[in-house]
């Protein structure tokens, strides 16, 4: 089992993570612009700085999904920010339309700080990840990817679950070499209620 990024979020710190993430969506097809958080009245267990993820569905599919593996925001400010690039900026998606938000599904995947994988090899990798459970990130000079840990839902054997991580960083599925690094994480994620 995975250790708890942050035993601290109650289900009111999360609803109220949730509730600026659907308020930055808002403004956002408002103002084309993110929600400015005013972190002064939040409680403290908000304002730790984390990596953060926002991820949209639509129809049970996916409809957007950025975030920043890097800590440089408290909390609130980090999801407000990933919350109006998901919908406004993914390159992979139109941007959301204001009659697609009231069926958009929220989550939000908040992440430990990531610990650096010792392999020499395919095989070694695959020994070491925890399918349900590990975050991934892969680099090799100028190609980079992660995948959060709800991937293994659609990718549930680590084989092809490295395969693909591969392809999304520009790489040959069964590639390798000696400058391939991998950082191994962890997400406490929470969404709205269906």
């Amino acid at each position: 089992m995975a250790p708890s990024v942050s035993t601290e979020l109650t289900s009111d710190s999360q609803a109220k993570l949730l509730t600026i993430a659907r308020d930055s969506i808002q403004h956002g097809l408002a103002n084309s612009s993110s929600l400015r958080v005013s972190v002064e009245e939040l409680p403290e267990v908000l304002l730790v700085q984390r990596g953060v993820f926002v991820t949209l569905t639509l129809e049970q599919k996916l409809r957007g999904c950025i975030g920043n593996m890097a800590a440089t925001d408290p909390l609130p400010v980090a999801v407000s920010d990933a919350a109006f690039s998901a919908a406004f900026r993914d390159p992979r998606f139109t941007p959301l339309e204001a009659e697609e938000l009231p069926q958009t599904r929220i989550e939000i995947s908040v992440l430990s700080p990531s610990e650096t994988l010792a392999v020499d090899n395919r095989y070694q990798l695959l020994e070491q990840l925890v399918p349900g459970v590990d975050g991934l990130v892969l680099r090799d000079g100028r190609h980079r990817a992660t995948f959060l840990p709800k991937v293994w839902e659609q990718l549930p054997v680590a084989d092809a679950f490295l395969e693909q991580l591969l392809h999304k960083a520009g790489l040959p599925g069964d590639h390798w070499s000696e400058t391939l690094c991998f950082e191994r994480y962890y997400a406490t994620s929470f969404c709205e209620p269906v």
